[in-house]
């Protein structure tokens, strides 16, 4: 999308975050600790949140000025593998480098109220702006570490192209390890402060772009409209040393999984001899539930609950609204794994989740 406005956004990202954590990497500068469990500490004048397992980094919670939303990037395995791209912040050989709003795990949506805050980022061309919305970070409520679990609670505000405040957001993140696993919860209220419409769409909601071994070896690239009918063209690119396959608890596998349901889905691939797997699960509790997966062979990973005519043409549009003082809150759970997970672990591990948050 956009090549020129892209480098330049790279170029802008990469310089904010050097002067941002004042060294010569845009990578969260996570120290390793030698105390265990689960740290989590805020670095303030930083603008992040740095997440350790045993000393050992995880990932980290960055709100930049430079972008328009906070993410949690990167996402490192148990065994240290990187399983987020790096791109646009710090772009490897072999990776793709299209969509450069796709940066480590985040969440948003493609139309609140018309607004497109899923493909917002510095790339937009000016004439777009208005079209677009931001997600701004405004306080870290609370941080807390523990033996196996760490928390992080954080507000920000839905700000639509037109400068009006339209979604106050609380997430709650917990950080944990279960076994030899890394988990991540994120527990999402949007308080609406005007009515919204989050209308049927593709792009949305909890999104993760993952590292290039990850992606689908026989993904061939193509035109992708966003929100707006805006076209990104993703090459085919080198899929030597792609080896992502999909995987949901319908069964269904690969290529196929998307636009289809289930409860959980899971992305495993191999690396320097390594298996790393990143699932996402869904909660009773979502709406619309279970949800429908936004994953694509080139990387991108998304569970859109929100979205439902754009995916199945046979059913009626979704337009789920909150009304004006009305919240609703969004659940799902991460796991990342230096591992596979068998469908019955993973049955499991969803059957755990409905039960975590009744």
């Amino acid at each position: 999308m956009y090549r020129q406005e892209a480098k330049s956004l790279y170029k802008w990202l990469v310089c904010g975050m050097m002067a941002m954590v004042g060294f010569g990497s845009a990578a969260p500068a996570l120290a390793k600790d030698a105390g265990a469990g689960v740290k989590v500490t805020a670095d303030q004048a930083q603008r992040r949140v740095d997440v350790t397992i045993d000393g050992k980094p995880f990932t980290s919670y960055l709100w930049p000025e430079n972008m328009k939303k906070a993410v949690l990037y990167p996402l490192i395995a148990p065994d240290g593998v990187t399983v987020s791209r790096g791109y646009p912040l710090e772009p490897r050989k072999g990776e793709r480098v299209d969509h450069p709003h796709h940066v480590g795990m985040w969440f948003n949506y493609g139309n609140v109220n018309g607004f497109d805050f899923w493909n917002n980022s510095n790339a937009i061309k000016p004439e777009n702006h208005d079209k677009m919305g931001s997600i701004h970070h405004e306080k870290i409520v609370s941080t807390k570490s523990g033996p196996n679990k760490g928390d992080l609670v954080v507000e920000s505000v839905w700000i639509t192209g037109k400068n009006q405040p339209i979604i106050r957001e609380t997430t709650r993140f917990v950080f944990s390890k279960q076994g030899d696993d890394r988990v991540i919860d994120r527990i999402t209220t949007l308080h609406a402060l005007e009515q919204v419409v989050f209308k049927d769409d593709k792009e949305g909601v909890l999104g993760i772009r993952v590292a290039h071994f990850l992606e689908s070896p026989t993904e061939k690239g193509g035109i992708f409209a966003d929100a707006s009918g805006r076209p990104t063209r993703v090459a085919a690119g080198d899929t030597a040393g792609a080896t992502g396959v999909y995987l949901t608890s319908e069964g269904v596998k690969g290529d196929k999984v998307w636009s289809t349901r289930g409860r959980w889905c899971e992305l495993t691939g191999n690396t320097d001899g390594k298996t790393e797997t990143i699932a996402i699960i869904d909660n009773p509790k979502n709406p619309d539930y279970p949800t429908y997966w936004h994953a694509r062979g080139y990387g991108l990973f998304a569970a859109n609950p929100l979205g439902r005519h754009i995916f199945d043409p046979k059913q009626p549009p979704l337009n789920f609204t909150i009304d004006k003082g009305k919240s609703a809150t969004f659940r799902f759970r991460v796991i990342i794994a230096s591992h596979a997970i068998t469908a019955e672990q993973m049955n499991q591990a969803a059957d755990a989740f409905a039960k975590a948050y009744k």
